[in-house]
């Protein structure tokens, strides 16, 4: 973005304050990562006000900053917009600035497989397109008008994360980014506290197409039955389903897991053979997605292949790390609810990479009242034939572990509440080279904590 004050007080309505031509481009709201030419958006919080920060934002390059009408004491002499609310003023300039900008639209959003789908995405269209994406977590109020901003003149493709915790959230966030084409990856248990049912988490989701331009396609993960009875409720027509079910419009099967990813054959809209560098079932279903996106984009089936054969996923999603002990670990410790916990372990019991297989689980945050069904329910998962040593950390892995205890001998067993210790010395005592670590649990937990006492590397 590269945009005078005048520029920006029009798309905020601005007509009684003076400004000179001086140019912003880019936007920050934290004064340590903030870039030559930005405008500063301090925000006043309970805890903290940003307006104490607004000196420091020009000292280190900010072009302008906003400022709140009624907060007292604007410093002098500096490139000031006056605003009655920052947060609003930033959603503000974000929709005025996506309706000037050519590029095309992606919204993703779904419960689990949002950061993995916009990855692969990005990836598969790379080598086509300038392609700007969600970078980390900005996938909120504040987040995604913040990517929108960002993004080069020139920029071709903009890939959205849309996340959410609560009704309402997914199409606020929809109608900011007026998507071209949107995905819902799929329906877990991730906020079920907030929205009571996987039924409430579906309509939550399915509100990305409130924000959808007339024209555009919804791709939406065709094996769930609660967007199956969304879309058909909703009588629109322009969509299309991927999953592993025969009556998708993308269909994957014959998935095969090698050590440097995973090798499928699809049939529908595309046929043939394809391979991503990424391990898992779950990922391979976020791959159709993308899959299909890439497609309405108008690549061909040869480019889209070619394309995924170098995607990368964001660390700490299934990814592999050697372990200074020979142990493989599959670090994919981002975040977990139930439906990519129990994906993931069931990778892990069926992957042949190597035998003497391990499960490092942590606490699944965030799952509302249900949440001790949840975690005993993932006892119907690992088998004790096949799982060789599972280690459980967090308070609420008690509830697993009083489970497993009635499958597992006590050496093959361990629990922590809060201390990482005990389990790094249980790996350290019985892993070997021939062992491969699943590390899966929800963010708060910091399961990578364990694996920085073994890292050495990453493959």
């Amino acid at each position: 973005m590269k945009k005078n004050l005048k520029q920006i007080a029009a798309w905020l309505n601005i007509q009684n304050q003076q400004f000179e031509e001086t140019f912003v481009s880019g936007i920050s709201i934290d004064t340590r990562t903030i870039k030559e030419g930005d405008l500063f958006i301090p925000f006043r919080g309970e805890a903290v006000n940003g307006h104490k920060f607004v000196e420091q934002a020009f000292e280190k390059g900010a072009a302008a900053s906003l400022w709140m009408q009624d907060e007292p004491n604007p410093p002098a002499n500096c490139p000031l917009i006056f605003v009655e609310d920052p947060e609003q003023a930033l959603q503000q300039m974000a929709i005025a600035y996506r309706s000037e900008h050519q590029a095309t639209f992606i919204g993703i959003t779904g419960s689990n497989g949002k950061t993995s789908s916009k990855d692969i995405l990005a990836g598969a269209l790379a080598p086509y397109f300038k392609v700007q994406k969600t970078i980390g977590n900005f996938n909120n109020q504040l987040g995604l008008p913040i990517t929108i901003l960002q993004l080069d003149e020139d920029t071709e493709v903009s890939v959205l994360e849309m996340g959410m915790s609560g009704f309402g959230e997914i199409e606020f966030l929809t109608r900011i980014a007026r998507p071209h084409l949107a995905v819902i990856t799929n329906i877990g248990e991730a906020h079920m506290q907030d929205l009571g049912s996987r039924e409430g988490i579906a309509r939550a989701k399915y509100e990305i197409v409130k924000g959808l331009l007339e024209e555009g396609v919804l791709f939406f993960d065709g094996d769930e039955p609660l967007l199956q009875h969304l879309v058909a409720e909703d009588e629109y027509s322009k969509t299309k389903s991927f999953g592993f079910g025969e009556y998708n419009d993308l269909m994957a099967y014959d998935i095969e897991t090698i050590e440097s990813g995973s090798r499928f054959q699809v049939k529908g809209i595309m046929e043939g053979e394809f391979f991503i560098s990424v391990l898992g079932k779950h990922q391979v279903k976020n791959t159709l997605n993308a899959m299909l996106v890439s497609k309405a984009m108008g690549l061909t089936d040869e480019q889209i292949r070619a394309a995924l054969q170098q995607v990368t996923l964001t660390d700490m999603r299934m990814q592999l790390v050697n372990g200074s002990n020979g142990a493989l670990f599959i670090n994919d410790a981002y975040n977990a609810a139930p439906t990519s916990m129990n994906a993931a372990i069931q990778f892990v019991t069926s992957t042949k990479m190597r035998d003497d297989k391990w499960l490092v689980l942590g606490d699944m945050l965030e799952l509302g009242e249900n949440e001790q069904q949840f975690h005993e329910q993932t006892a119907d998962y690992i088998h004790a034939e096949e799982i060789a040593r599972v280690c459980l950390y967090g308070p609420r892995m008690k509830w697993l572990y009083d489970k497993l205890q009635r499958s597992f001998e006590a050496d093959r067993l361990i629990y922590s509440e809060a201390d990482y210790a005990p389990i790094i010395q249980y790996i350290q005592q019985y892993a070997t080279d021939q062992s491969i670590i699943l590390l899966k649990g929800s963010r708060g937990m910091r399961l990578e904590t364990i694996l920085n006492s073994f890292s050495r590397g990453f493959e």
